[in-house]
């Protein structure tokens, strides 16, 4: 049986993964600040994206998302493991993306993925100290995207 402080930690922990999803989606990024520790490492290679420190990734973030006229993110099937002020958590993403096609006219791609994360409690609440993508498939992205993420 649960105890109160485990599902307040699980509701919290859920929140911020769809915190994350916003601000991402709304273009939001210094709401990032309120789910990431200063100090976190992101890794976004596994659907052509960076890795490194917070505050590297978050400015890609910006310049990377300008190239998209619309996305969203749906995330569902959330699971964690809690110990004291630490945690473990994954989660399933849905990210249709809408794409420019060079020769003009746009397109949507579809991309499923799971994020891996681990979490820390601070004084101000639940972050994100750690997040990986593992990429799960991707469908309808345009030949010139695959070939421009085969040269990175």
């Amino acid at each position: 049986m649960l105890t109160l402080q485990e599902i307040s930690d699980r509701m919290e922990l859920e929140r911020l993964t769809v915190d994350y999803a916003y601000a991402i989606d709304e273009r939001a990024l210094d709401n990032l600040d309120a789910v990431f520790t200063p100090d976190a490492y992101i890794d976004y290679r596994a659907m052509g994206g960076i890795d490194g420190s917070y505050p590297k990734v978050k400015e890609w973030l910006g310049q990377a998302l300008a190239a998209f006229p619309d996305f969203m993110h749906l995330n569902g099937n959330f699971s964690c493991d809690i110990t004291g002020d630490t945690a473990t958590g994954k989660m399933a993403c849905f990210n249709p993306m809408v794409v420019p096609n060079p020769e003009g006219g746009k397109d949507t791609m579809f991309l499923g993925l799971w994020y891996i994360d681990k979490y820390v409690r601070t004084p101000k609440g639940w972050r994100i100290s750690e997040r990986v993508e593992k990429k799960s498939y991707d469908f309808n992205m345009p030949e010139w995207m695959k070939v421009a993420l085969k040269m990175k």
